[in-house]
């Protein structure tokens, strides 16, 4: 079976850089799988992306040793079986709050007898190879966001659910949970107390910890505090950063210009 980059680079210790695609086009995501990221989260819950368009998406990050995985719309078994049959290598579950529901979660995301996932990987066992079936359950990982204070409450409960790989931090959903503001990086000392409670609880019980992160400094930050996984913004944030960027630096010439045309004359 096709390895799983991810978990590879777990068990020589290093930290997972991920990228995060929001924009439904494959060619963006040959483009960003090509730049250099370890791993790609296709966003099906907040990015743009349907499921036929994240099929193309996934074909065009295959063409590289990226791994895929897919952040879900919701903790639906159902749509968590349809991607990982499409070639998810890890799922990304929103507002896992309950032990109850990490359970629903990691089983839809294991065959018998660790889960309850149906058996059909169309695309697959095209991508992971001919013994996807019998290699699938050591493979494929989970990923639980812990994203409200109900989730924080219950974490113990929630970590210690059997074949749950991950922990995802989504630091926005978290603040909003908390009643406090959020941002690209998170800054409301609430929000960075949740943050260091969830990542102690993680170390606590051998999960892996993951959160997204607004900015080289943040995601440097994240590496250095001992995070296994940091995603670095999305591919829509930097588009957005760098045109922003280079067309604010333009304009700044031209005005330059101006002025030293104005002063020739």
């Amino acid at each position: 079976m096709r390895e799983n980059a991810i978990k590879t680079i777990w068990n020589r210790g290093d930290c997972v850089l991920n990228g995060w695609l929001s924009i439904p086009n494959s060619f963006t995501a040959e483009m960003m799988a090509n730049a250099g990221w370890d791993s790609i989260c296709i966003d099906t819950q907040h990015g743009l992306i349907g499921y036929e368009t994240a099929v193309h998406m996934l074909q065009a990050i295959s063409t590289t040793p990226v791994t895929p995985i897919i952040r879900v719309v919701w903790n639906e078994p159902g749509t968590i079986m349809k991607w990982l049959d499409a070639g998810a290598y890890g799922i990304v579950c929103p507002m896992v709050n309950t032990r109850a529901d990490a359970e629903r979660f990691v089983e839809a995301c294991r065959y018998p007898p660790a889960g309850y996932r149906s058996s059909g990987p169309i695309r697959a066992a095209i991508y992971g190879g001919k013994d996807y079936r019998e290699k699938a359950n050591g493979t494929v990982l989970t990923f639980a966001m812990i994203e409200t204070a109900e989730a924080i409450s219950n974490l113990d409960e929630i970590l210690t659910t059997p074949t749950l790989d991950a922990v995802y931090i989504g630091p926005n959903d978290l603040a909003l949970s908390l009643g406090v503001s959020g941002g690209l990086v998170p800054s409301s000392p609430e929000v960075v107390k949740a943050i260091d409670e969830i990542f102690a609880a993680c170390k606590k019980h051998r999960i892996k910890a993951g959160i997204h992160c607004g900015s080289v400094d943040n995601a440097m930050d994240m590496k250095t505090k001992g995070f296994d996984f940091v995603t670095l913004m999305s591919d829509a944030r930097l588009l957005t950063y760098g045109v922003e960027t280079h067309i604010s630096a333009m304009k700044k010439r031209m005005a330059g210009t101006a002025k030293q045309d104005a002063v020739l004359v």
